[in-house]
This record gives structure tokens, sequence and C-alpha cells, in this order.
């Protein structure tokens, strides 16, 4: 069987082809993963990437070769999540800018599309690695390249380019150390395979079936609710700055911020040479103010009345959900635009992924205005990161993504937002976007902001304690199914059976001489009880250290800790 010549109908086929056979394989891929975390998610990543695209195709039923292109590179960039995922979306739209000009594709144009794809992609990563997706989709390119001229046919042509991929793929443990330890090749890559593997089998002809049932599950944007009123044990939110009369030494510091903690909680302190930014919420803000103004004077004071707001939102939402109501009674559609609550217009806003309702409270109580729920578990969407940029009323927005893999998806939405400055601040954890929040100052103006942010996530080191889900070995350390293991920046910093020696000892790893603070945010498997046992043994080992322990409630994670 020869074939010189494929149209949008035959290209649509094999790109669902392609799509459910990653989304069939994509749990394999998953465990490729490096390290022996719960929570590998390359496959998973690239799955929903692939098929938020797929519906958009499928959808289409009978288009034309542009109607395709659109379908597939719109519909894959905005669906993107991971970095993997968002590599994918970059290859189909450099294969999609090439191929949307013509009815029907020769190998020649194809040619030209795989160049095409593999620069855009490589251009969409700031320090692109070898050994990863990306070279496996080079290796197809070059092979494509060199088949140009030699043959007209399509399948031999398409099969050459798929035997050369899994070559490359096969020696991406050869460019990467980490994977030849863990003794697996690129999850990204292999994804890629899937892909094009599922695209030749319809073009060979295969019985497939291409239609795409249901709603892809998601990682949801969500608007952080109110607390309910029964859980406001301090009704006020109180901040302001202090103007200092003298710089605070340590003593007065710690002073002060155990005078806080003993009128409130959710309690923030950040000082240095001119003035103190603080955050508390109590039942008294003139206390807070009494103390703070024996330092100094005020600035920016701002006190927000939290079981107030919280019955404006109850009855906000009742009218919501009635006028919802009133119209689908009526079979209209409802309103959900025009009935969503207008923040004020303001200079700058944030947003930040998180997961775990103490995490989530605190990123609010430091003024977070949108809660993106996703993290190490679950990447959110280009698309939701999008649709979060909407619903922020502010002319500079900023985004913490907390993580590394959801770097790539923000700075996607910010390329593709229109009306307002987009900001990704490239916080790798919960720690580092805490500390970007704490470090921002409203007389600032975005600009500055950004630098001394990008300064200070610098100085910030991060340690987290998970389980291992299979045996391997990595970073000189043996680490078998069930192990506990304490994660660093770079590394694994410790592995053992016991949760608390595990993570004293990954602790220990992080704190040099110029350590001050030890954060603990305990996970949903965690009591308070258990991580300020934690607390007490750093402290007692290293009395010259601040310990503070705070509820994160993630899930996954034991513990999520930050040394600065």
């Amino acid at each position: 069987m020869e074939i010189t010549s494929i149209n949008a109908q035959i290209l649509s086929k094999m790109f669902l082809a392609g799509a459910k056979n990653l989304d069939a394989k994509k749990e394999w891929i998953n465990e490729l993963n490096v390290f022996p975390v719960p929570d590998g998610d390359t496959g998973t990543n690239m799955s929903m990437t692939i098929m938020s695209a797929a519906k958009e195709v499928y959808a289409l039923g009978n288009p034309t070769m542009s109607q395709l292109a659109k379908a597939i590179s719109s519909g894959s960039l905005r669906g993107a999540r991971g970095n993997s995922g968002v590599i994918l979306s970059q290859l189909f739209r450099g294969f999609c800018k090439v191929i949307g000009s013509y009815d029907e594709l020769d190998v020649g144009i194809l040619c030209e599309a795989f160049q095409r794809a593999v620069e855009t992609a490589y251009k969409a990563v700031m320090k692109p690695k070898e050994g990863t997706i990306l070279t496996v989709a080079k290796g197809a390119a070059k092979k494509a390249e060199e088949l140009l001229g030699e043959t007209d046919d399509l399948i031999y042509f398409c099969g050459e380019i798929i035997k050369e991929a899994d070559r490359v793929l096969d020696r991406t443990p050869d460019m990467l150390p980490v994977l030849k330890q863990a003794g697996v090749v690129d999850s990204g890559g292999q994804g890629l395979m899937q892909v094009l593997k599922g695209a030749y089998d319809s073009l060979l002809g295969k019985e497939i079936d291409y239609s795409i049932e249901g709603e892809t599950s998601a990682a949801g944007f969500v608007k952080i609710s109110a607390q309910t009123e029964a859980e406001i044990k301090f009704g006020y939110c109180t901040e302001f700055i202090i103007v200092l009369n003298k710089p605070l030494t340590d003593k007065e510091e710690i002073e002060y911020k155990g005078y806080l903690e003993s009128i409130g909680d959710s309690i923030v302190v950040v000082a240095d040479d001119e003035i103190v930014k603080t955050h508390v919420h109590t039942n008294d803000p003139g206390l807070a103010i009494q103390k703070a103004l024996t330092h100094g004077s005020l600035s920016k004071i701002k006190i927000d009345n939290m079981r107030e707001e919280h019955q404006e939102k109850l009855i906000k939402d009742a009218e919501k959900i009635a006028a919802q109501q009133k119209e689908e009674a009526a079979g209209q559609e409802p309103a959900a635009a025009a009935e969503e609550e207008q923040q004020p217009q303001k200079e700058m806003g944030f947003i930040a992924v998180s997961i775990g309702e103490g995490l989530n409270g605190i990123f609010k109580g430091l003024g977070v205005d949108y809660i993106i729920e996703g993290g190490q578990t679950m990447n959110p969407s280009t698309e939701d990161i999008l649709e979060a940029i909407d619903h922020v009323n502010a002319d500079h927005v900023f985004i913490l993504p907390n993580n590394k893999n959801i770097i790539l998806a923000a700075n996607q939405a910010a390329s593709l937002a229109e009306d307002k400055e987009i900001i990704v601040i490239p916080t790798k954890t919960i720690p580092q976007g805490i500390t970007a929040l704490v470090n921002f100052i409203p007389d600032y103006s975005p600009e500055e902001n950004q630098k001394t942010m990008l300064e200070e996530i610098d100085m910030v080191k991060t340690g987290q304690v998970t389980y291992a889900v299979r045996d391997t070995e990595i970073d000189g350390k043996t680490i078998r199914q069930d192990d506990y293991m304490g994660i660093g920046d770079k590394s694994i910093l410790s592995v053992g059976k016991d949760l608390k020696a595990v993570t004293l000892e990954m602790i220990d790893e992080m704190i040099d001489e110029d350590s001050a603070i030890v954060s603990i945010y305990y996970g949903a498997e965690m009591t308070e009880e258990e991580a300020e046992e934690l607390s007490e043994e750093i402290a007692a080992k290293h009395p010259e250290l601040e310990v503070e322990v705070n509820n994160g409630g993630q899930p996954i994670y034991y513990y999520v800790v930050s040394v600065e």
C-alpha cells in the first residue's frame, strides 16, 4: 500500500487516534517518572493536553485543513498542563502553522511541518534539556529531512520517522544521567511516541474507535470560599506598615511577634531597617495598632471585618443561585458572567496555585485574589490560568505557579492574555510563593515588586516529605517501595522507614550557618501535635533558629518545610 497525500479528513482521524493512544497509555507513562513519588503525572498532563484538542477536532466533524489546524493548535494551547503538556502543545502549534495553508499534505509539507514544530517547541523553553521530549521530536524532524527526496510514500516516510524517534528515545538515559540512574527513558518522549504510533496505526487503516466521549476531568479554577462564621475565631483582618523610628533588634522583633500571637493568628511580620509589614487576624485591631505605634508611625492601614464579608458573600451567593434557578425555570441559560461578583479595580492583583485548606487560607490572608486549586498532584491548564486572569480586576496581575511543572503553563497563559500586564514570578514551591507575597510592598511599582520577589525567592530552601511508590536508586540512595523520602530543591536528602527521622534528617541537610527561620507546613495526614513535636526537636537542636508551625492541609506530602 502506498499513500502520497493525506487530506484533512485523514489527518483528523490520525490526530484522534494519536490522542486516544496516549490517553490509553497515560498511567504507564506516569510510572516512568524519575522520582518514585505518588504523583508522577507526565502521562496525565500530556493526555489532558491532547484530549482538550481532540474534543475540538471531534466536534468539527468534517473540517477543512485550516479549521483542523486551528482546532489542534488552539485546543492544545489552552488545555496544556505541566511542562510536558506545554511542550506538546508547542509542537502542535508549530506543526499547524505550516499545514493550515494547504488542502492536502505530502512528504515535503510534512517535513517542513516537523521542522517548524521542533523550532517552536525549543523556543518556548528557556533552557532546553537534551534527553527529553524535545530531543525525541528533534530526532523525528531530522529523519524527516533525511528522507526528503528519497520517497513520496507517506507510509514508508512515517514508519521510518517512528523507528528513528524510538531509537532516540532509547538513548535518552545516556543523555540524562538521572534517567539512567532510575532505569527509565524520558516519560515525555514516550508520550510523544504514543501519539505518533497511534496516528500511524490510523494511516495504516487499522480498526480504531475515533469517538471522544464525556469530559476529561480537570484541575478546576475556584475562588476561595469564605470560612463559615463558626470557624472565624478572630474577626478582623488587620494589615499595616510601621515606618520605624529605629531598626528593631532581634529581641524586639521576637517580642512584637509574640504579642501579636497573644491577640490573634495568621500572623505575618516582615522587618527590615526602615519598615515592618504586619498582617494579623484579631478581635481587637486597636491592640495591634497601639503596640505597633511604640515602634514608629503607621501607613497603609487596612482593617476588614471577615464576619461581615462572610454574611455579604452568603447573601450574594443566595441571590446568584436564585437568579440562576429562575432563568433555568424560564428555559434560559444562566447569565453567569453577568452575575459574577465584580471586585473593585486596583493596580496589582495576585493569582496563586495552591492545594490544601490551610495553605489556601495562608495565601488568601496574604492578599491573593484568586486561588487555582492544583499543584503537585494536579497541574492546572493554561485555560484554568486564563480564566483566573479574567476574574482578577487589576491592571497588573502577578501569577505564582508554586510548582516547577506549572511555570510553562503560566507563561503560556501570560502570552495569550489581553488587556492586562501579566507577571509570572517563577515560584517552584509553596514556600517560595509565600515568601514572594510576604515581600510585596503596595507602594512599589509592579517592576520594583517583581525585582524584589525574584531576589527573595532565591533565598528560600524547600523540603517535602512523601513516600516512594516503587524501588529505585537515585542521588546515591537506595529507595524501597513505601519508604519515606525527604526531597530537597535539587535532590533526595533523606530516606528511611521512620517519618519523623526522615523529616529531621532532611531539615538538618537544609540548615546552614546563614539559616534563620524554619517554617513547617503539616499535611492532611498529620496532626498539629505531631508537627509541634517536630518543631520542639528542631528548636532544641538548633536554638539559634526560629521555628514556625502552620497547618497546610496538603495531600500526598506529610510535611512541606522551608528554611530561610
